[in-house]
């Protein structure tokens, strides 16, 4: 054992153990470093932000320990440095759709339409933001489901932030029939509202007159709620409409066809005719 540690090269093998110390000191520092940037930061920025900024002071901390890691075995940072460049380059004609969803990830945090933890709908997916990266943004989906969009397709795209304000607004539309009186229909849905207890008073439910229809007199009621109360709402209210329509007989009707034979005002006549029973003729044949 002594005679190997004698023919080990020491002032060859030191270099390398420097560079070992470094990198190691390195992981360690970059760690403490990203979580006191953080820390120092939370009150000021939203959750995302501090996200980045942890990141970026872990990798740059740690880029600075492995450059004087490299440089303690010997390679030369200028090299190194030039490599990287015309790598850079290179990596850029190639991947153009990163450096897309890289610029486009820069003017998310810019715009800071949304933030993690909030529930958007982006085209047909709807889910609560995980994370906001350079490149994609991860979602929750509301059925369990991690799903991965870039952020150019965000940048492109109309995207809804549905728990941004505390309230939200529900419109439903409803049909009538022709021989209804709109003021007795309005009274109904008013005293429908005023006794669902998620139903908001103020702003106070909304009646409006949309337009004749081919069967009904359609009409929009728009009722708020607060946003945790939300899809109660939306089960409740509707069957409760129903049943108040139906306790004073308000038809909500079904679309009706009227075929006329070339007369503008008497529709065609339909005459049911019953099918004549055999005689006893027939019957003994």
């Amino acid at each position: 054992m002594s005679e190997w540690l004698q023919n080990i090269n020491w002032s060859a093998a030191l270099p390398l153990v420097r560079a070992t110390i470094l990198i190691s000191v390195g992981l360690i520092l970059a760690s403490l470093a990203s979580r006191l940037a953080a820390r120092g930061l939370r009150p000021r920025l939203s959750t995302h932000v501090l996200q980045l900024i942890r990141r970026l002071v872990f990798y740059v901390v740690l880029a600075l320990f492995l450059a004087s890691a490299l440089r303690e075995l010997g390679f030369s940072l200028a090299v190194l440095m030039g490599a990287a460049g015309v790598l850079t380059v290179a990596i850029g004609f190639a991947s153009q759709t990163t450096a897309s969803n890289l610029i486009s990830g820069l003017f998310l945090i810019g715009e800071r339409s949304f933030e993690v933890g909030e529930i958007i709908k982006v085209g047909q997916t709807t889910g609560e933001v995980l994370s906001i990266d350079p490149l994609s943004v991860k979602l929750r989906t509301l059925d369990n489901l991690h799903v991965r969009i870039p952020n150019e397709t965000l940048i492109k795209s109309e995207v809804t932030t549905l728990n941004r304000y505390p309230i939200r607004r529900l419109d439903l539309t409803l049909g009538v029939a022709y021989k209804e009186d709109l003021n007795r229909v309005r009274d109904v849905l008013m005293q429908a509202a005023e006794a669902n207890l998620n139903c908001l008073d103020e702003p106070a439910p909304l009646f409006i007159f949309i337009g004749f229809g081919d069967s009904s007199l359609n009409i929009q009621f728009s009722v708020w709620a607060r946003r945790e109360n939300f899809l109660t709402l939306r089960n409740s209210i509707s069957a409760e409409i129903k049943q108040a329509f139906d306790e004073v007989g308000i038809e909500i009707p079904f679309p009706h066809r009227t075929i006329y034979t070339g007369e503008v005002t008497k529709p065609m006549p339909v005459q049911l005719m019953r099918q004549a029973e055999p005689d006893a003729t027939d019957r003994q044949d």
